[in-house]
């Protein structure tokens, strides 16, 4: 099929290289000429292990290509993915102005029968509302249908996730549109979940909102462990083996982050409200994930007695391995609040040093790896769990430190093993 990507952010350039890969024409707009320059040069404006090489297979395979120009995306496509963003505004409802735009944008410039998918996380009635914008525009002169079709790609483990997904939604309002969605996923394989569009919007907000809803139950359990002397470790795993609730996302840290739970969450609620039904459990989980970030500043008061003036050194600052995403990262609120209190901050991560830099500035000094922080530093703070993090020469970082204390904020490392090298270590919801 001969496809149109408009946007190419994370998912956007994630699916467009995707649908190439399984064999379709796949044509990439964005307004944004930097952007589209790096990526027509052969770089990438995001990391995302394995997506470089997968761009430069498909745009020499004259599959994928990339364009400011939207006229000719629209124009030359018989399917219009909208993958543009979405975030949040002030009162946690989400920014729309974008999806508009672009419905806008296709409604000039359509042509012929095409199907319009929605790709970006939106909230239930989006849908209706891109509708209602193309057929006013065009004034019901043109043949088209709107879709949703959300995703549910991970950062970090993208590409996989679309190549092998749990499941495929499609919300569709006519067997034609369903049919060419259908045949466009047929090529993976897996359950093709039909709904109708308001069906699909809602499964995305609360597929995340789900997720999170576990994240914070599992850190609100790690704090009732540490209270009464259990390990929230064994806990999470007695709890997780249970078949009906499985391990995943049972992982007691620092909170969630990252550009679609806190978002999502925030618009859920929202969306909820406006509908008339007050989600109270999901401003909860909202609220245990911000205290999470006041548990760690506690355990780092009190493993260092006072915080000011002592030298802190950050492992880790995307909000996950394998991305160098920083937005709502628990690390850099983290960092802001040790920065008031008078700490200083030397920093490391294996990808999100230059985006951190765009946030932190001159604030924190920025190392070469893990044993440059740990010089003459009072405390090690491990925020995100790289594989990079976990064999590390422990012998060697007690005798660089100015004091030998470890915060493990993702609960990677064996507090033992620590204690008896001569560490102070202290855990998320562990007995020590």
């Amino acid at each position: 099929m001969k496809i149109a990507i408009i946007g190419t952010g994370y998912v956007g350039l994630v699916t467009g290289t995707c649908f190439a890969q399984i064999g379709n024409d796949v044509i990439c707009a964005d307004n944004d000429s930097k952007k589209i320059e790096v990526l027509m040069s052969g770089g990438v404006p995001i990391y995302e292990p394995g997506l470089k090489e997968l761009i430069t297979k498909n745009i020499d395979g004259g599959r994928l290509k990339f364009t400011t120009d939207m006229r000719e995306a629209v124009k030359g496509s018989d399917v219009i993915f909208i993958c543009v963003g979405t975030p949040s505004r002030e009162d946690g409802s989400a920014d729309l102005t974008a999806i508009e735009k672009v419905s806008r944008t296709i409604a000039e410039n359509v042509d012929g029968y095409k199907l319009i998918v929605e790709k970006s996380t939106v909230p239930v009635e989006t849908g209706e509302w891109v509708k209602k914008t193309i057929d006013m525009l065009t004034k019901g002169n043109v043949d088209f249908d709107i879709a949703s079709n959300p995703e549910f790609l991970r950062e970090g483990s993208a590409i996989n996730d679309f190549m092998n997904p749990d499941r495929v939604v499609i919300g569709v309002e006519s067997k034609k549109a369903e049919e060419i969605l259908r045949d466009l996923y047929e090529p993976l394989d897996t359950e093709i979940v039909v709904t109708n569009i308001a069906g699909a919007e809602i499964i995305k907000h609360a597929s995340n909102s789900f997720l999170a809803t576990k994240i914070s139950f599992i850190n609100a359990l790690s704090n009732i462990c540490e209270k009464a002397g259990a390990d929230i470790d064994a806990v999470a795993m007695g709890i997780g083996l249970d078949s009906r609730i499985n391990t995943h996302f049972l992982k007691a840290g620092i909170g969630f982050g990252g550009s679609c739970f806190p978002k999502d969450v925030k618009a859920f609620i929202h969306i909820s409200e406006r509908l008339g039904y007050p989600f109270g459990l999901l401003k909860e989980v909202e609220r245990i994930n911000e205290a999470q970030k006041d548990v760690v500043m506690g355990k780092a008061a009190e493993l260092l007695w006072n915080i000011p003036d002592k030298t802190i050194a950050v492992w880790g600052l995307a909000f996950k391995p394998n991305t160098d995403d920083i937005r709502s990262a628990p690390a850099i609120d983290i960092i802001g609040r040790l920065l008031k209190e008078g700490a200083k901050i030397r920093v490391y991560d294996p990808a999100a040093m230059e985006r951190s830099r765009e946030v932190l500035g001159d604030n924190v000094v920025y190392c070469g790896d893990i044993y440059e922080t740990a010089e003459k530093s009072d405390c090690i703070m491990l925020m995100t769990e790289w594989d990079e993090f976990r064999d590390v020469d422990w012998n060697k970082i007690k005798g660089i430190m100015a004091q030998p204390v470890i915060l493990d904020g993702r609960n990677l490392y064996d507090p033992e093993k620590l204690k008896k090298l001569g560490f102070k270590y202290a855990g998320i919801g562990r007995k020590v």
